[in-house]
């Protein structure tokens, strides 16, 4: 059966080998993403890892983008985008293959930090791929298709993300517990292979400018750049005076709102709905069987409500999944929620990026990307300590509540202030 969605007869001939390596990249990364990435905090659970040691697992990276995006920004300027975004996807992409013989190596704590640890080291290239790669796409793909290319990459993640996830469940299920783990963090690598293969074959097609050659400001001299206002030129201060503000600030808010509960979620879902790992991948399956459902539509959403509203929709739209997970007691009420909660999380994840790159002047885009990293880890740290802090305090089901309002209130200021 041939999907609509995927012709590309009105697609002019020289953007079609990079969009279709663009939607390989993605089936790809939703192997690594449905195997390894999707069941490492079930894994680092079962091992007896506590909220604080989880929300490590996500803090280590935040921690590094923040003292690191600015200098991949400007790193970033001076590479040839793809092959700078293909060697860093290389080098943080090897990390995952170290995930795999932790089981002969330490017991179940000194498993939880090696990969705590991994986490920080893999953070390092994690970040200049980041920053890049929203520039190679901004500049792979012309403005007026990115919606459409969106939309079909969010639908082939969510194909192999729905696929892997229930297989892994499927694997986990009926393997010893330690040899399953090693199954699926093989086949995440190997996925993750996969993509960087696919990204080395996505070429830049605009010829744009360095940003060192344009006027965005640069130190004159060595001796400048070691001044204070050289330092504060090569930060990029500015950006901060200009519109882009806004979005900054939105986008924060709603990173801030959209990760806060990650943390809780393995633990409500191990410790209270007391789900085993097929369950889990299910409920996973479910989910991004939505996420598929929703992509089909997001072009043409976008065309009617622009991409601004449509992040605004879906940002506020998220916050049934934790209103609805707080209510669970039943593994088919998580059934139940998890294809719910698909169609809103299509709408803000196909949208957002075009959102934000619409409002990004093309010649001057890392160093705004490398702003945009620094604002979503500083929400990625603060989430990873603070979700765990607040479900200490409250309990798992008032902070689920909680971060669900939050979630509200994210799309009311993007829609209001973004």
């Amino acid at each position: 059966m041939r999907f609509n969605l995927f012709q590309q007869s009105d697609i002019p001939e020289k953007y079609r080998s990079n969009f279709t390596n663009l939607y390989l990249d993605i089936a790809w990364f939703g192997v690594l993403s449905g195997t390894a990435v999707n069941f490492l905090n079930v894994y680092a659970t079962r091992l007896g890892a506590t909220g604080l040691q989880i929300g490590l697992l996500a803090a280590m990276a935040a921690i590094v983008n923040l003292f690191l995006a600015i200098p991949a920004g400007r790193w970033i300027e001076k590479q040839p985008t793809g092959r700078a975004v293909f060697w860093s996807s290389v080098v943080f992409r090897a990390g995952y293959a170290l995930w795999i013989p932790l089981p002969w190596l330490f017991d179940a704590q000194g498993q939880i930090w090696a990969l705590i640890i991994l986490a920080f080291l893999m953070a390092i290239p994690l970040t200049p791929l980041g920053v890049g790669f929203n520039v190679l796409f901004a500049e792979a793909v012309p403005e007026r298709f990115r919606a459409h290319v969106a939309g079909i990459r969010n639908f082939t993640f969510a194909i192999t993300y729905m696929i892997t996830s229930f297989g892994a469940g499927f694997i986990l299920k009926n393997l010893p517990f330690e040899v399953g783990y090693q199954l699926i963090f093989a086949i995440g690598t190997f996925g993750a292979a996969m993509s960087s293969y696919h990204i080395y074959h996505v070429k830049p097609l605009e010829a744009t400018m360095p940003i060192s050659a344009s006027n965005a400001p640069q130190p004159a001299a060595t001796t400048q750049a070691k001044s204070p206002r050289g330092i504060l030129s090569a930060l990029r201060l500015d950006i901060w005076r200009t519109p882009f503000r806004k979005i900054l600030l939105a986008l924060f808010f709603f990173h801030l709102a959209q990760y806060l509960p990650t943390p809780v979620y393995p633990l409500y879902n191990v410790r209270v709905l007391n789900l085993n790992d097929s369950n889990i991948g299910t409920g996973t399956a479910l989910f991004y069987l939505t996420v598929l459902i929703g992509s089909t539509q997001i072009r043409r959403i976008s065309q009617r409500l622009g991409n601004k509203r449509l992040t605004a929709l879906g940002a506020a739209g998220v916050a049934l999944y934790p209103f609805m997970l707080a209510a669970s007691h039943t593994v088919l009420q998580f059934y139940i929620l998890s294809f719910l909660g698909g169609f809103f999380f299509a709408m803000v994840n196909g949208s957002y990026i075009n959102y934000m790159l619409e409002n990004i002047p093309p010649d001057d885009r890392p160093s705004h990307l490398a702003w945009y990293t620094i604002v979503l880890n500083v929400a990625i740290l603060s989430s990873s300590l603070a979700g765990p802090a607040v479900a200490e305090m409250t309990g798992l089901v008032n902070a689920l509540i909680f971060f669900g309002v939050m979630r509200i209130v994210a799309g009311l200021v993007i829609f209001k202030w973004g």
